[in-house]
């Protein structure tokens, strides 16, 4: 039978990996979209083998593009977690990773022009309705892929893309701290729930017992710790303006302590209930956002300076990623990252005819 071949760049953004489209190439937003999601990606199949999937939330994304008809932006983008194991697609959180490699597949694509060594992208989050820049190396025209910038949880080096965002606080939530406290105590637990881009809940690890330097794969294995962290999740779903959040994969989990590499803050994240061998853009974001919030649970254990404009460095299992925030008169303003990107893989993904006979622009 013939298959519907749908055209797809397969990028890796930061320390995810996900397939890029353009809005026109896919269905209108509806069921038959996210079922020709799934079909390319491989879930419900927890292995993705009928796929493009990894099998891992960090490989199993997908970024929605079109031209922006808003008159600060380039172009709009739309970001959906192929949900691994599960018929499952998710639009309710940004993914900063997958971002980076938006500025880079609008100049692959023609939908902005390259100019001079660094072509800025302003790009619409439709997800959450705010706004980043990027800033894309280019040279002769095209996108710069190599250079010396490592980022940790990606193999050797690659072209430095900064991003930068103006006011992402409350992005999802409404607020910075939508529960209007800096701290509150769920099943007895001290937590602070923090949105600067990402949904966070963030909980010390001593106060579950734990030292917060544990590998990933001890965390995840450990079904006691994920029923209680999922305890807490739940209920600060709603205190967050979030609402039931069985089915979503926000808020994020995340568990900090004292750093051991000379970093701000020492991180354990869940997104949500599988622990992140690094830690993703924006939830690094909003952690780093704690560190500076006067009586969060991060106090006492970040180390910080006084300065108004600070690069915090948030550690993690397989390194570090370094935030800068402006922060002055205790409001956060500018937040900004240096990321790196890649073109993979630039063809169609093929998706059955009964699935995707419909995928064909109506």
């Amino acid at each position: 039978m013939t298959q519907t071949r749908i055209p797809c760049l397969l990028m890796r953004g930061g320390t995810s990996k996900g397939a890029y489209f353009l809005a026109d190439d896919l269905p209108p937003e509806g069921a038959l979209r996210d079922r020709v999601l799934l079909a390319a990606m491989g879930s419900p199949d927890a292995r993705q083998i009928d796929g493009i999937g990894g099998a891992d939330p960090l490989t199993s994304k997908v970024a929605i593009i079109r031209p922006s008809r808003r008159e600060d932006a380039d172009v709009d983008y739309l970001f959906a977690q192929v949900v691994v194991g599960e018929a499952r697609v998710d639009y309710g959180q940004n993914c900063g990773n997958i971002l980076a490699g938006v500025g880079p597949f609008a100049i692959e694509r023609g939908m902005v022009t390259a100019t001079g060594a660094l072509t800025p992208v302003r790009i619409f989050m439709e997800n959450t309705g705010q706004l980043a820049l990027a800033q894309v190396p280019t040279a002769e025209g095209q996108v710069q892929y190599t250079g010396e910038t490592r980022i940790d949880g990606v193999p050797g080096t690659a072209a430095p893309l900064v991003v930068s965002f103006e006011d992402v606080a409350g992005s999802s939530c409404g607020a910075l701290l939508p529960t209007g406290n800096s701290r509150d105590l769920i099943d007895g637990v001290q937590v602070t729930c923090i949105d600067n881009g990402m949904p966070v809940v963030i909980v010390r690890a001593a106060d579950l017992g734990l030292t917060g330097h544990e590998r990933p794969e001890v965390l995840e294995g450990d079904s006691g710790l994920r029923s209680r962290l999922e305890s807490i999740r739940l209920q600060a779903g709603p205190r967050m303006n979030l609402g039931d959040v069985r089915q979503r994969n926000v808020p994020k989990l995340c568990l900090v302590s004292a750093p051991r590499q000379g970093g701000a803050i020492n991180t354990r994240s869940f997104i949500p209930h599988r622990c992140h061998a690094a830690i993703g853009v924006f939830g690094a974001v909003s952690v780093a956002t704690a560190c500076l919030v006067e009586g969060s649970v991060a106090q006492g254990l970040a180390q910080v300076a006084a300065a108004d404009d600070q690069r915090l460095s948030v550690e993690h299992p397989s390194g570090e990623f370094t935030v800068q925030i402006s922060h002055q008169d205790g409001a956060i303003g500018r937040c900004g990252l240096v990321r790196t990107a890649r073109l993979l893989f630039d063809g169609h993904v093929c998706v059955g005819q009964r699935i995707g006979s419909a995928a064909d622009k109506p």
